[in-house]
């Protein structure tokens, strides 16, 4: 998942926009395509809890598989709240729901760190047969620990995502959990996680059938990698991802010096700040084994200011 555009395809469907109120468009069947709902970007012509309520009259929502919610009128100063709310009421409507994604937003209508979200538990908890969930922006965005058995697919994606989350996420039981992507953000918008933080996720004492991790988007990337090195869950992943973020010598060495990753099918690293002995170090490590490797976009030498502070910046920031 990209914010530049809108997503094509969720919960392997292709996404079909819902068309305006006067559009002539003809509709597809409800289960051949993941549905984006969106209201007015910047005035209230149309909210997007009305929209949603010309969807319901127009398509058989009994035989809808996925939803994607669009934006919502001045999604930078207005919070979700009456989204979440609108399809909590029409869950008994919804029964074949398995894919759901809360913000599917793009830059030319609200900064990913502008999007006001809120507390999205209750979608978890409101539709319990739920397989995918993932939610954008963290500005407001709560999700508290919560249990569900059918959740494989778990995406939030943020500039900088309040500890309150993972932990939340942390804390919750998700037996059939196999896909997590957490993007960890930068402190300049509200990041305020730390590696211990991370620790119930990377035990993997609550993640059994957990395979792809993703820790990313991170200004604090070489200590979470330096976590991930001994951690318990790297040893059932197929997939790790720790791209995106400010990624440097020091948290691949820790990386290459602890337990081995010879068994994973995928490292990304892309968006990093690894010199090139080190990125040679990785490859030749972990390319005899099999392993596909993202090393692309290295980015230059760090800023430095006069004092000698260095700054790093993560991919997805404001």
């Amino acid at each position: 998942m990209t914010i530049g555009q809108h997503l094509q395809e969720f919960h392997g469907l292709p996404a079909f926009d819902f068309p305006e109120a006067d559009a002539t468009t003809a509709l597809p069947e409800p289960d051949a395509v993941a549905w984006r709902v969106a209201g007015s970007v910047y005035d209230a012509e149309e909210e997007w809890t009305a929209a949603f309520e010309r969807f319901c009259a127009a398509v058989d929502t009994t035989r809808v598989r996925a939803l994607i919610v669009g934006a919502w009128t001045e999604a930078y100063d207005s919070a979700s709240t009456e989204v979440v709310a609108a399809l909590l009421a029409a869950r008994d409507r919804l029964p074949a729901l398995r894919g759901l994604f809360l913000g599917d937003i793009v830059y030319e209508e609200c900064e990913i760190s502008w999007i006001n979200q809120t507390d999205v538990t209750g979608l978890l908890t409101g539709f319990p047969d739920l397989e995918e969930f993932g939610v954008r922006g963290g500005t407001g965005l709560r999700l508290e620990a919560f249990g569900h058995t059918a959740l494989r697919r778990l995406t939030v994606q943020t500039g900088g995502l309040p500890v309150r989350v993972v932990r939340g996420i942390g804390g919750s039981e998700l037996p059939a959990l196999e896909h997590l992507d957490l993007w960890l953000g930068t402190s300049w918008y509200g990041a305020d996680t730390e590696a211990a933080d991370l620790e119930p996720i990377l035990s993997g004492a609550r993640l059994p059938r957990l395979r792809h991790l993703a820790l990313r988007n991170s200004e604090i990337q070489d200590e979470v990698a330096a976590a991930v090195a001994s951690a318990p869950v790297v040893a059932r992943l197929e997939v790790l991802d720790l791209s995106m973020g400010t990624l440097g010598d020091d948290g691949a060495a820790a990386l290459l010096g602890g337990q081995p990753l010879t068994h994973l099918k995928r490292l990304d690293l892309h968006h990093h700040y690894l010199s090139e002995p080190v990125q040679q170090r990785i490859r030749e490590t972990l390319e005899p084994a099999g392993v596909e490797l993202d090393l692309d976009s290295r980015n230059p030498d760090e800023d430095r200011d006069e004092d000698g502070t260095v700054h790093r910046y993560v991919a997805v920031g404001e």
